[in-house]
């Protein structure tokens, strides 16, 4: 199922997307919160009438970086013998349609490509045989990335948390195991241009390895989000650009890139 969080008429609501066609989908509109067992209300608006929002609000995004070998040997770094963890705070997140804003900070705005994890329920300390049952579903991600800004400063709270840096959408699709989310074609375009192809399978630390370890150290609640690293080919981006993320079996999340006003 794929669940999404729009706005209409200035209320904000879930729903599960129906339709193959994209002229033709249309929500059905949730009752409550879609991390407990929920009814579909059967009240169902086309998805051209509504705005589609970030599909979840996460308390958390946990990123992690250097998880694909290629992308870490283009930017001329060891690839990591364990997990390597950042954070990106809530208030990075936007959603499909909303315009990523170059910061006045960069001058080397990049694109990343990622697979993201959404967490369905309170966890901690999840053991490898338990990971399926605390992942609500999966949707697209971009790890927006002032380069520069994070090789000069070094750490990347800023390169890589700055408002409208992780655009997420266009859903979440929950329909996906564990086993299928490990070896997905992942792609990005800029302008419709392809800069970016990989696949999951050519991650370093699995998905199991990445919700095992950050669970070792916090507690995980419903909604939050795991980024699980990106795939060669990262570049530049540029006002006016416009960037597409799409992952087999979920969807494509697109967004413009503007000058920050």
């Amino acid at each position: 199922m794929r669940i999404a969080r729009f706005s209409i008429d200035g209320n904000v609501a879930f729903g599960a997307v129906e339709g193959d066609r994209p002229d033709e989908l249309v929500l059905d509109i949730i009752k409550g919160i879609p991390f407990t067992d929920f009814e579909l209300s059967g009240t169902k608006v086309p998805l051209s009438k509504v705005r589609l929002l970030p599909p979840v609000l996460p308390n958390k995004v946990v990123a992690f970086g250097r998880n694909y070998a290629e992308h870490a040997r283009e930017l001329g770094n060891e690839v990591p013998d364990a997990p390597f963890a950042f954070f990106k705070p809530s208030t990075s997140v936007i959603g499909p349609g909303d315009e990523i804003q170059y910061p006045s900070f960069t001058e080397d705005l990049h694109h990343e490509a990622e697979l993201a994890v959404v967490i369905g329920r309170l966890c901690r300390e999840v053991p490898r045989e338990r990971v399926k049952d605390v992942i609500f579903g999966y949707t697209c991600a971009n790890d927006i990335t002032a380069r520069d800004v994070q090789k000069r400063e070094k750490q990347w709270a800023r390169a890589k948390g700055f408002d409208t840096s992780c655009p997420l959408g266009p859903w979440v699709e929950t329909g996906l195991d564990v086993e299928t989310a490990s070896d997905l074609t992942l792609q990005l375009t800029v302008n419709g241009e392809q800069r970016q192809l990989g696949r999951t399978s050519e991650m370093i630390h699995s998905i199991e390895d990445l919700v095992v370890n950050i669970s070792e150290a916090m507690t995980l609640l419903p909604g939050d989000v795991i980024l699980t690293g990106t795939p060669a080919g990262v570049g530049p981006l540029h006002v006016g650009d416009e960037v597409a993320v799409t992952i087999e079996g979920i969807g494509t999340l697109t967004n413009k890139v503007v000058k920050r006003g």
